[in-house]
């Protein structure tokens, strides 16, 4: 890999953390977390220091029963200066929805996939993509910002890989609209470090006005070394979740998203700067079991960060003075 960013010394380099535990982790609950406790923990989050959290999706609550207090969440939360709270629009209502609660800004999804997409959205690509163009026409009016969240870049469960061709078609499709934002994703986890470096190293160098975002999955064990492997190639924005948690409907066997504070302890250790507060971070996913009934991936909230240390055993002193006398 590169060795021009240096991945092994931070050296204080910036690393936005954008989590997504509240939409895409939550969403694949089959408890409902109250409102009221949504709200909450997206207060909590602020107060550690996410730079975006996205909040909640405003799709059919009958589609997404988990999220059909979006408006509630959204308008009720304490909004942190410097945070963007941001949440998923799949069509026009959805849009409207978001503006009059007051999202900051509007992450659109299709597929670079076709076999996916048509499975996820129930659209052929060209439909979604007319679709989301009038979302990003009527947010550009309303002036909220845009985001574009392009699914299985790195790997079609159904289709297998996905030429790089027809993700930068995709790229320039929704660059020519006027989006600033894409968030490159790996969907269901089959991404691999080196693919991640080469791809998000063009893409860097072929939009460098273009903010990308990288939103990785742990499937098969890889997400931490695909993070660092994008760091290595310029990229500074990461979707995580909470806890660990998320998932795809269409990719049996997938895990969650790639967890927040598991990446925050890292990246806290080889140096780089994320702006977040790992303590209370841990503190707000060892919350999540008791609200969603089940325990999560998270080694962090379960054993602590790596200097978390324990007391000596209760017998220790009389160990010590076996050993003493041994000697």
């Amino acid at each position: 890999m590169s060795t021009s960013h240096s991945v092994w010394q931070g050296a204080n380099r910036r690393i936005h953390m954008q989590e997504v535990g509240l939409r895409d982790g939550l969403q694949m609950e089959k408890s409902f977390v109250p409102t009221a406790d949504k709200i909450a923990l997206c207060n909590a989050l602020s107060a550690a220091g996410l730079a975006k959290i996205e909040v909640t999706s405003f799709t059919s609550p009958t589609a997404i029963p988990a999220l059909k207090d979006a408006e509630v969440v959204m308008r009720e939360i304490t909004r942190s200066p410097g945070t963007v709270y941001t949440a998923l629009v799949p069509n026009l209502r959805g849009a409207e929805r978001a503006i009059e609660s007051r999202t900051n800004e509007l992450n659109l999804v299709m597929s670079v996939s076709a076999t996916h997409n048509l499975a996820n959205l129930r659209m052929m690509q060209e439909q979604s993509f007319a679709s989301l163009a009038q979302v990003v026409a009527l947010a550009q009016g309303a002036n909220v910002a845009v985001n574009v969240s392009l699914s299985c870049v790195f790997g079609c469960p159904m289709e297998g890989d996905v030429p790089q061709s027809d993700v930068f078609g995709w790229v320039q499709r929704f660059v020519d609209l006027g989006v600033p934002g894409i968030t490159l994703c790996d969907t269901t986890g089959m991404a691999y470090p080196t693919q991640v470096h080469k791809l998000t190293a063009a893409a860097r160098a072929l939009w460098p006005a273009v903010e990308f975002t990288l939103h990785f999955h742990n499937t098969r064990g890889m997400g931490l070394a695909n993070v660092l492997a994008a760091i290595d190639a310029g990229a500074d924005r990461f979707d995580a979740s909470l806890g660990g948690l998320g998932g795809c409907p269409y990719a049996p066997g997938a895990s969650g998203n790639v967890c927040s504070e598991e990446i925050v302890h890292a990246l806290a250790l080889m140096g780089y700067e994320t702006g977040v507060d790992l303590g209370q971070l841990v503190v707000v996913a060892q919350q999540l079991p008791a609200l969603i009934g089940h325990d999560i991936p998270s080694q962090i909230a379960k054993a602590g960060p790596r200097l978390a240390l324990h007391p000596v055993p209760a017998d220790f002193e009389a160990i010590r003075e076996r050993a003493l006398a041994r000697s």
